[in-house]
């Protein structure tokens, strides 16, 4: 396999402070590899670089000649007063003139509008062009139809339609400016992913995408021809679609064959390494440090030098020390006593419009109970949260909150003032209340991996994980007995995200959690409520890997009867035929011979031709048919399909025709 992508020695800084260095890599086409590190180790930016938007201090990156790269950022900018069609038809700007070009020179070939012709003349509006303009623009044509030939472009537009179907974008005429961040971020998705590119950049891309979504994405990229750099906490997806790892720090860039569960693996066995290592350094440098102290001072040269090996060695272990990872150290406040009565909702029902979002919605939230609540995009799953939450009144119904239960609410708008330091956004006091103990907001907030020249730093100059982490240090300072989180994964690297998942297995209360990290809901949810549609939630006991085992079983199930019904409605209309053939017989004589072997064949003959009417429009009715190279698959199986129900309405009038004649 070729090489599309080759960084040899990059650094990045700003001022003072080094994000990365002495990064080196390749990817080669074809590959998946997923780029990990700790929030603020610069991985966007290294993103950025490698999409030409920013310039490294030091070091080269070569792109392979005449690549084509989709990059998705985490912050995408588009024109506020575009649509949402016209924007992602922006990411094939060429193909979309060639196409506007023969549309209407297709019309002026019909005398339905004016277009310029090769000699500049153009049709009358409503009416035919002459000889010599009908020359020139059937000529223009034919330039126009090869080049969308080249461009595999026929089926555009349908491509279009199915990945916004796919990423739940609705209201296609909308403007940019009217949408929610998540929903710039499908858009921008959606976007990327039609560029056809030979190499993407993924920022996140499973952020704001329900779990059935990310499966398609899944899916997508693993049958994705190109090559493939990923940034993501899904460690689900990591698993199912990466090749290889690249793990992010200061000091530069390690590498690791295979997905998540490797990585894991092999990390450990590198720090079992890295440990036993350490510990033969310890001993020496304590060795060392002991005679150096313990010695009269250096009279010849090897003592001094072993003297100054000795100090040497001190300073650099205190280096080690001083970069060494750390884990951020979340407490959760101890937390009142639950009531009987935790939360209950009764009845509720709430709709926009034409639109149902809950339908007679009954639940009740026991104690210790940890419930995942899942559905696609735009299903109401937030909206249910703030009813729960009394930001938002239901259309009828009621929310019963025990006496004893106290809230913490994590958001999905994550709002934080821009212009306010780390400290003060997280509190406007210098001392903080901790498990019953008073702690300075100081040491709080360097628990959670903020060292004090960052505490003073402004918000915006923070990356979205480190904004998370400022969020989630504000949220377990409130004393509460029932955590209620929003997508409380986003943006987060593993390594803080680890140590979300054990305090929020610790918590002694309960908790309602929305995410779309399939990980965290098999690790932590006892339950969870699922939106099916229509307004429809019920309760799923057990793990979401459990729910996907049963939903699949209960859609292998509607199909079997789908299909028994369609089978038994055939047998149905046949018979009908015949009864109604037998009623109308004319007496117009016996069958032949040929006529009577054609009749006997023919009621296989339509089954088999049923089902491949069934299988042709199941296999038309898939988006993966209109990804890559698909325009000629799909021209041929649209052909078949009409042929096929032409055939079949031929033959049941050949049927009837037989049966009246031979009863």
């Amino acid at each position: 396999m070729s090489v599309v992508l080759d960084v040899r020695g990059l650094k990045k800084s700003y001022g003072a402070q080094v994000l990365f260095q002495g990064v080196e890599f390749s990817i080669a086409d074809g590959e998946k590899v997923g780029l990990i590190g700790r929030n603020g180790t610069g991985k966007s930016t290294l993103f950025r670089v490698l999409a030409g938007e920013e310039s490294p201090d030091e070091g080269t990156l070569a792109l392979r000649r005449g690549i084509r790269v989709g990059y998705l950022s985490q912050d995408p900018e588009f024109d506020p007063d575009r649509s949402i069609f016209e924007s992602v038809g922006a990411a094939r700007e060429e193909l979309q003139e060639v196409l506007e070009g023969y549309r209407k020179v297709t019309q002026a070939l019909s005398g339905v509008s004016s277009v310029p012709g090769a000699n500049g003349s153009g049709a009358i509006d409503g009416s035919p062009p002459g000889e010599s303009e009908t020359i020139a623009l059937l000529e223009r044509q034919g330039r126009l139809s090869a080049r969308i030939d080249e461009l595999e472009g026929w089926d555009w537009q349908h491509r279009v339609e199915t990945i916004l179907t796919r990423l739940g974008i609705d209201g296609w005429e909308r403007s940019m400016g009217a949408l929610s961040g998540g929903e710039r971020r499908r858009v921008a998705l959606a976007q990327t992913l039609l560029t056809d590119p030979d190499l993407l950049l993924l920022d996140e891309p499973t952020n704001h995408l329900d779990a059935d979504t990310v499966l398609w994405l899944e899916e997508t990229l693993y049958d994705f021809p190109g090559a493939a750099l990923i940034i993501t906490h899904d460690r689900y997806f990591l698993d199912r679609v990466v090749d290889r790892m690249l793990e992010l720090s200061a000091t530069g860039l390690a590498a690791f064959e295979g997905g998540y569960t490797e990585y894991l693996e092999e990390r450990t066995a590198r720090e079992e390494r890295l440990r036993v290592e350490e510990g033969k350094r310890l001993k020496l440098l304590e060795k060392e440090l002991a005679w150096a102290r313990r010695s009269p001072p250096a009279r010849t040269g090897k003592q001094k030098a072993r003297r100054a090996r000795a100090w040497e060695m001190a300073g650099a272990q205190q280096e080690r020390d001083r970069t060494r990872l750390r884990e951020v150290e979340m407490e959760v406040q101890a937390s009142p006593r639950l009531g009987r009565t935790v939360l209950e909702a009764r009845g509720i029902q709430k709709r926009y419009g034409d639109r149902v979002i809950l339908r007679d919605f009954s639940d009740r939230l026991q104690a210790g109970e940890r419930v995942g609540i899942v559905g696609p995009n735009g299903a109401g799953k937030t909206t249910l949260l703030r009813i729960l939450m009394g930001e938002e009144a239901p259309d009828a119904g009621e929310v019963i909150l025990g006496e004893n239960t106290r809230i913490a609410y994590l958001d999905q708008l994550r709002e934080l003032d821009p212009e306010l330091s780390v400290a003060r956004a997280v509190s406007a006091q210098d001392w903080v209340e901790l498990g019953g103990r008073k702690i300075h907001l100081r040491a709080y907030l360097d628990r959670f991996l903020f060292p004090p020249h960052v505490q003073e730093q402004k918000v915006r100059s923070l990356s979205g994980g480190e904004r998370n982490r400022i969020l989630l240090a504000r949220l377990f300072l409130q004393e509460a007995n029932l955590l209620v989180l929003d997508e409380p994964t986003n943006d987060l690297d593993l390594d803080t995200l680890q140590v979300l998942e054990e305090r929020i297995e610790e918590f002694p209360g309960c908790i309602l959690l929305v995410t779309h990290d399939r990980f965290l809901l098999d690790k932590v949810a006892t339950s969870l409520l699922v939106f099916e549609g229509e307004g429809k939630v019920f309760r799923h006991h057990g793990s979401w890997d459990h729910y996907l085992g049963r939903r699949d079983v209960e859609r292998a199930e509607a199909e079997r009867k789908r299909k028994e019904e369609d089978r038994v409605r055939r047998e149905a209309r046949a018979e009908a035929a015949r009864s109604q053939a037998r009623e109308a017989r004319s007496g117009e004589g016996k069958l032949t011979y040929r006529e009577q072997r054609e009749l006997q064949g023919m009621e296989q003959r339509l089954a088999v031709l049923e089902e491949e009417k069934e299988t042709l429009g199941a296999r038309l009715a898939d988006p993966q048919l209109y990804q890559g190279e698909g325009g000629e698959e799909v021209a041929r199986l649209s052909e078949r399909f009409r042929e096929t129900e032409a055939e079949l309405t031929r033959l049941y009038e050949r049927w009837m025709e037989l049966e009246e004649r031979g009863g």
